[in-house]
């Protein structure tokens, strides 16, 4: 019997995360209809907004402490020799570096674009489409990374709103809100660098993030 009872518990314990998330979130929600600067509310209260520069810069700093070299990694471009190697060493070493870092242990909240399709009835809301977002920073251009994006999502709201977007669907019009994602970075290569391809020599800087929990929010 008390073996029975240590692997239930033990079983509890791998199925719900930190303030009683289950790891397996659902992937349909409520919109959240909320200024910006208000997102904080609707989320724990450890929680590290990652939705402008001031406060990604001060995660990176934390784990990184200052941005690397981007010239010299990049050298003479994508078709240098050295390029891939010189770029697989800038990771390979930061992840070392970071190791203890404490930033791992945050818990942060980034945003991806969603953008609405058309109600479906059968599953009682609207489906969501994701695309990532990049904001500029000194340390380059960031791409928060979901370990592995949320797939089936789906937004509920109120008739009103459901009327209202569903007019905006029907008359050509794109519907776009904010896919909040929360959660730790991985204790394995948490942050990747990289070199953006549109861009020459543009660094580009992907934490690697394993998601907790899925918000829909839009500013009033």
């Amino acid at each position: 019997m008390c073996l029975v009872l240590r692997a239930a518990t033990v079983f509890l314990v791998l199925l719900m995360g930190t303030n009683g998330w289950t790891e397996e979130y659902s992937g349909q929600g409520p919109l959240r209809v909320i200024p910006p600067d208000a997102l904080h509310t609707i989320l724990p209260a450890d929680t590290h907004l990652m939705m402008e520069s001031a406060g990604i810069e001060r995660l990176l700093a934390t784990l990184d402490e200052a941005p690397p070299d981007w010239p010299l990694v990049y050298g003479q471009g994508h078709h240098d020799p050295g390029h891939d190697d010189r770029l697989f060493a800038l990771n390979r070493e930061r992840d070392a570096k970071r190791e203890s870092s404490p930033a791992l242990s945050w818990r942060l909240a980034f945003a991806w674009a969603g953008e609405l399709s058309p109600y479906r009835k059968e599953i009682g809301g609207f489906p969501v489409a994701l695309g990532p977002k990049f904001i500029e920073t000194s340390w380059g251009m960031v791409r928060f990374k979901p370990e592995e994006a949320p797939g089936n999502l789906s937004m509920t709201t109120d008739a009103d709103l459901r009327e209202q977007f569903s007019r905006r669907l029907e008359n050509g019009q794109t519907v776009e809100i904010d896919v909040v994602m929360t959660g730790k970075l991985i204790p394995e290569e948490s942050v990747m660098y990289d070199f953006s391809h549109d861009e020459a020599g543009l660094g580009l800087i992907m934490p690697v993030v394993r998601v907790e929990r899925v918000e829909f929010a839009m500013a009033p």
